[in-house]
């Protein structure tokens, strides 16, 4: 690493097993509905992304730079000030009539803000609770990533004692059901067929989609909302009664009995896999160096 460039997560830690695992994929939809309920990332979405256009193209480039984050090495901190080079034109005018940057302090540590309170719940249903020490553990490392994507420690809070009171009151004082976050979890709008994967694939999605559709946008909005915190989907008003719960409950043990016994090739992301496998190369190589 480049001197005083700020490092991801260390190899071995609370990210490190969870980010690159495929579970980590199901919390991804209400961590990114919580980021645009604030009326300036929402603004900013609906006015300058292409998350309508392509849906599957936006959402293979994050879930790439996600991973670049955690696993990229040195590609980690070349790849947070590409993300801040993209933003550095994207402004506008919130749903409040306030204008907005995306890269002004609140806003840009609020998108990465979300993340933690997703994974502290998520976790609960799909790995397990974190105990005292894991969680700040995983927050320590949430700082580290921010720290990564440019967010200075003044703009974030710096223990978890800080984070939630800073959390609540955003919950309770900016997010409102934008526009955008509406359209993540309805159920009936135009999103076109995957344009991702192998070409067999893709053909056969291509002409079961007008039937498909609407399963995957019922699914979507079930993990959406349920995997959402509740205190967060209280403030955007979102409804999840008590079936909607028991039916979770039964997905996730399912999610928590099959996917650790999985092989690395199919539990773990292709990025996740190389920086894991390179890991434990290095790892035997320093053991037989001694």
């Amino acid at each position: 690493m480049r001197r005083g460039e700020p490092v991801p997560p260390p190899v071995g830690g609370a990210l490190w097993t969870l980010a690159g695992d495929v579970r980590a994929l199901l919390m991804l939809p209400a961590a990114l509905t919580l980021q645009v309920a604030h009326p300036a990332v929402g603004a900013g979405v609906d006015d300058h992304s292409v998350f309508r256009t392509d849906p599957w193209g936006r959402g293979e480039r994050s879930l790439l730079s996600l991973q670049l984050w955690i696993y990229g090495g040195e590609a980690a901190a070349e790849e947070g000030r590409r993300l801040r080079a993209l933003h550095k034109d994207i402004q506008g005018t919130d749903t409040r009539g306030r204008r907005y940057h995306a890269l002004t302090p609140a806003n840009y540590a609020w998108v990465h803000a979300t993340g933690f309170p997703v994974y502290h719940h998520g976790l609960r249903y799909l790995f397990r609770p974190l105990t005292d020490a894991q969680e700040r553990q995983l927050y320590a490392e949430w700082l580290q990533v921010g720290r990564v994507l440019g967010i200075h420690d003044r703009d974030m809070p710096q223990t978890i004692e800080e984070f939630w009171p800073y959390y609540r009151r955003v919950l309770d004082e900016e997010l409102e059901a934008t526009a955008v976050v509406r359209e993540l979890v309805a159920t009936d709008v135009p999103v076109p067929a995957p344009d991702r994967g192998p070409l067999p694939v893709r053909l056969v999605l291509k002409a079961l989609w007008p039937l498909l559709r609407r399963p995957f946008l019922r699914a979507r909005a079930f993990l959406t909302v349920g995997l959402m915190p509740p205190d967060a989907r209280a403030a955007l008003g979102l409804e999840w009664t008590e079936d909607q719960e028991r039916r979770l409950r039964r997905f996730a043990r399912v999610a928590r009995t099959v996917v650790p016994v999985l092989p690395e090739r199919l539990r773990y992301l292709p990025l996740a896999r190389r920086a894991r496998r390179a890991a434990r190369v290095s790892a035997a190589a320093a053991r037989c160096g001694r």
